[in-house]
């Protein structure tokens, strides 16, 4: 079983998955299992592509300018694609 997205955690884009820029926001490619996964808005693609390099998730949150109002709405998202794979663990940030 995966485990849940947290606020606290830090998560990045899983090595096998690649975005590919779309109007609507991005598609996300896994080239291992295969699987499409849709980034609905362009300020979610800022939010999985800001993970990378930030401590934890709402560090990526407020890199790309998320209201604090509207986390709930992103952390659903990245649970989603946490939970299909396209976005891996690096457990607790410091």
């Amino acid at each position: 079983m995966r485990r849940v997205l947290m606020l606290h955690e830090r998560w990045r884009l899983s090595a096998t998955v690649a975005l590919r820029p779309e109007p609507f926001g991005a598609l996300a490619y896994d080239f291992t299992t295969r699987r499409l996964s849709f980034l609905k808005t362009p300020q979610l693609v800022r939010v999985v592509r800001a993970l990378d390099a930030s401590a934890d998730v709402q560090a990526a949150l407020e890199s790309a300018s998320v209201p604090p109002e509207q986390w709930d709405l992103y952390l659903t998202a990245l649970r989603r694609l946490a939970g299909s794979g396209m976005l891996t663990s690096e457990g607790v940030a410091a």
